[in-house]
């Protein structure tokens, strides 16, 4: 049987992870109702650190679905994306996206930040 978990390496763990993320960013990628912060890393696969707040998404059980949602769409996605660290924020209207829409933005916002991420690499060497 296949592992279907979200391990720790996979995840920003703690406020500094999120505040170098925060400082340093090197990508900004948007979605409809999503947006996402990325920098390089150096641990050779990508790590992800999700926002949701009251504010912006009411119900816990909509916050839980989009990251849900995130998480799996990283799992599945983990040996395509760079090696980055990425901070996912929920804006207002996300939870009024059904899960069909919610899953293509994310597919998107990974693309892009596939080809940002081979573009710079390509500038830089």
């Amino acid at each position: 049987m296949s592992r279907q978990s979200f391990p720790r390496c996979l995840r920003l763990l703690n406020a500094e992870e999120y505040r170098n993320v925060f400082d340093k960013a090197v990508y900004k990628v948007h979605g409809k109702g999503l947006m996402a912060l990325a920098m390089p890393n150096e641990l050779g696969h990508p790590r992800l650190g999700l926002i949701v707040s009251k504010k912006n998404v009411r119900r816990a059980v909509d916050r839980n679905r989009f990251k849900r949602l995130v998480r799996e769409s990283v799992r599945l996605q983990q040996g395509r994306l760079p090696a980055v660290d990425i901070v996912v924020l929920a804006k207002r209207g996300v939870q009024e996206l059904d899960n069909d829409t919610l899953h293509r933005q994310i597919h998107g916002m990974w693309r892009r930040l596939e080809r940002d991420a081979r573009n710079a690499s390509l500038i830089t060497t």
